[in-house]
């Protein structure tokens, strides 16, 4: 794994208003401060900097780019994260693959846990997994990869990355999960968060942001 060297690129504001903050990650970032001072740049400190009141709701891999939600008060926090524990937020990803899978759509349905001795890493345990689920559909091939549209049905850590190189389509340019030429086909993790759709906890208002694919 490559020393933490955050991002350039700042933070995009997709949305705000009183209650809660959406912005578009840029991949190379942490969600949320590392340890260490050396990992103090994430995207929540950014955004503090212009809005004290910001709260972690979720968090995106630091090699992911896209969106990512922040609420404005504790109650907006506990609000919207019950949204996200029941299954309540509609996310979508895009991912170029290496290789096409066959069947070209379907669920990757294995279980995760972390890889203890080799931590942040995650790994598929059919014994002591905890149930995970990822939906894919192939939108276009190039070449000898794919991009797909993932929608995660849970939300375990590295979900999707571990779920894609499980079934021997890893994601372009994982330093994770990916080896040889897959890993060097990107100069970045080729996933990006593009959709997230939701209920307003305050207004009741329906919300559905897209954020384009960078790659």
């Amino acid at each position: 794994m490559s020393a933490y060297a955050p991002a350039p690129a700042p933070v995009s504001y997709i949305y705000r208003d009183d209650h809660l903050i959406l912005i578009d990650k840029p991949s190379g970032l942490l969600s949320v401060p590392g340890r260490g001072e050396d990992k103090a740049d994430c995207a929540i400190a950014r955004v503090q900097a212009e809005f004290p009141d910001a709260l972690t709701v979720h968090r995106l891999d630091m090699a992911t780019s896209g969106l990512l939600l922040m609420a404005r008060s504790k109650d907006m926090q506990r609000a919207l994260s019950g949204l996200f524990e029941r299954g309540e937020v509609e996310k979508a990803y895009l991912a170029d693959v290496w290789g096409t899978p066959a069947p070209a759509s379907g669920e990757i349905n294995f279980p995760l846990i972390t890889d203890w001795p080799n931590r942040p890493l995650q790994k598929v345990d059919h014994e002591i997994g905890k149930p995970s689920r990822t939906q894919y559909e192939t939108l276009s091939i190039q070449n000898r990869n794919a991009r797909l549209k993932l929608t995660p049905l849970t939300g375990r850590s590295h979900q999707l990355r571990v779920h894609l190189a499980a079934i021997g389509h890893p994601i372009l340019g994982d330093e994770f999960y990916a080896a040889g030429e897959a890993l060097a086909a990107r100069p970045r993790l080729a996933l990006h968060a593009t959709r997230l759709a939701f209920t307003h906890p305050s207004t009741g208002i329906r919300m559905e942001f897209e954020a384009p694919c960078p790659f």
